[in-house]
């Protein structure tokens, strides 16, 4: 693999990391049968093994790993034959046991890839492929959650997210810019998400990122860490990742040095703040659990999820630009999720013409999702009602601006089908050569001087005899037939 492309900031070279906890979806938690639902009253999805009372055991839950199987085989990853539970010891609050049961030496997922497209920083020209390289993705327990914001001079305890089972998807630090640790993030969310492992919900915390930043001048060792914790937002992502970088490089070209430290970042202030002196792994003073056995994963068990596992977004990408002759910002554009691709596929199936659905459902359809904050499940225009539409463009029934008003009575309601709201509005285009022919005559008699211009050399004239003709046909023409006629006539 090439190594990681650098984007200079202030003559620095910016050097990222990313820890992930997606919480999988499961019906129950890691280690008991407690339930995993969200917005429950506090503490009443939490048992005696999430409590940690004395006596209890832990049980591994099996849909887990069969999460944590189906993401590895998503990312291109190493599947642990035999894997370990470790305990990881630290005191919170909210961590009533006073230790972590995670993976750490023998993690069940080892390496692993994610690849995507990269915008270019200029705002123009082609998108970058990037791949960022995984250390490794290890299941864990997650904590419980201390309430603050209804309590005076005290906290409270909801452990109900005690016992909730994650996967932490540790990367290598291989990105260059907050620019590209957010495109990377978008990937992952979308993957998770795609093959059914997470729900993805940033706002309830079922996707969490923290960012580990450094700079250091270029070909320098790398630079003193701060990890940013808990990031639950795309847009406070890159804001936390950019201030941070700002505050690094200002720091050292004061003459101070980088302190490594977990920090927070405040939306309200758009700034970073320490937490507390960044821990290794040795004070975690992991060992294995004695009360797990390790975790074995046998290859019958990885082929089983291997076999149902749904087509890949990346390689449903690239089936849009082999079948469909789609370029492959369209084919990356069309698998955020697998609802859009459907919606795409059934609409270009049904109407034969890829490339005009891949432009509507990008363009038409997505600005009005975007307007109305729908799910593409949601549009009360299905896939098979824009392909007649999609068909009556290409047959010349209308032009593609009449479509988008046939589009407007279909997406309100007050039209249901195609060619009923095409005829009602009397938006069929004029396709008669003669009647056309004929108001192209009557334009070029009435414009003598646009005509000599034209003649003279001035195309732009060409575009205005066009315009002319459209408008003389209260814009009915097919608008390549006027462009074709008018040019045989001036030639």
């Amino acid at each position: 693999m090439s190594s990681p492309k650098s984007l200079l900031v202030q003559g620095y070279e910016v050097v990222i990391g990313f820890e992930t906890h997606a919480q999988l979806a499961t019906q129950s938690k890691i280690f008991s049968r407690a339930p995993t639902a969200f917005g429950a009253e506090p503490n009443t999805q939490a048992c005696a093994v999430d409590l940690a009372l004395p006596g209890t055991l832990p049980v591994m839950n099996r849909e887990a790993v069969t999460h944590a199987i189906r993401l590895g085989l998503a990312l291109g990853s190493h599947i642990a034959e035999e894997s370990v539970f470790a305990r990881k010891n630290y005191f919170y609050p909210d961590l009533p046991k006073g230790y972590q049961i995670s993976q750490f030496e023998i993690p069940v997922v080892q390496g692993g890839e994610v690849s995507f497209l990269l915008a270019p920083s200029t705002g123009s020209g082609p998108s970058e492929k990037r791949t960022v390289r995984l250390v490794r993705a290890h299941l864990e327990e997650d904590a419980g959650k201390s309430l603050h914001e209804d309590f005076i001079g005290q906290s409270g305890i909801d452990l109900n997210r005690a016992g909730t089972p994650l996967l932490e998807i540790v990367t290598e630090p291989d990105m260059r810019s907050s620019a590209e640790a957010v495109a990377y993030a978008k990937e992952l969310h979308k993957i998770v998400t795609w093959i059914g492992v997470c729900d993805g919900n940033m706002q309830e915390g079922s996707f969490r990122c923290d960012a580990n930043v450094s700079v250091r001048k270029p070909g320098a060792p790398l630079g003193t860490r701060r990890e940013i914790k808990n990031l639950n937002s795309f847009k406070f992502m890159q804001q936390a990742m950019d201030y941070e970088i700002r505050w690094q490089i200002e720091q050292i070209e004061d003459g101070l040095e980088i302190q490594q430290a977990t920090i927070l970042f405040d939306p309200d202030t758009g700034e970073t703040r320490a937490m507390r002196t960044k821990e290794d792994a040795a004070d975690y003073r992991y060992f294995p659990d004695p009360d797990l056995p390790p975790l074995v994963v046998s290859r019958e068990w990885v082929e089983q999820v291997r076999a149902e596992m749904p087509e890949l977004p990346r390689q449903m990408a690239q089936r849009f630009v082999e079948t469909y002759g789609l370029p492959e910002y369209d084919a990356t554009t069309l698998t955020q999720s697998p609802t859009m691709a459907a919606y795409f596929e059934t609409a270009a199936k049904a109407s034969g013409q890829a490339k005009m659905a891949s432009n509507w459902v990008m363009g038409e359809v997505s600005r009005r999702m975007n307007a109305e904050e729908k799910d593409v499940a949601d549009v009360p225009v299905g896939a098979e009602v824009l392909a007649k539409l999609l068909a009556r463009i290409a047959d010349g029934t209308v032009s593609n601006n009449a479509a988008k008003q046939v589009m407007d009575a279909l997406w309100s309601g007050t039209g249901v089908d195609v060619d009923a709201v095409i005829e009602a509005k009397g938006l069929k285009q004029m396709n008669d050569s003669g009647a056309v022919e004929k108001i192209i005559d009557e334009v070029l008699a009435a414009n003598a001087e646009m005509v000599e211009q034209f003649k003279a050399g001035k195309e732009k004239a060409f575009n205005a005899l066009v315009g002319l003709c459209m408008k003389a046909s209260k814009g009915k023409a097919n608008p390549q037939q006027v462009n074709d006629l008018l040019r045989e006539k001036l030639n």
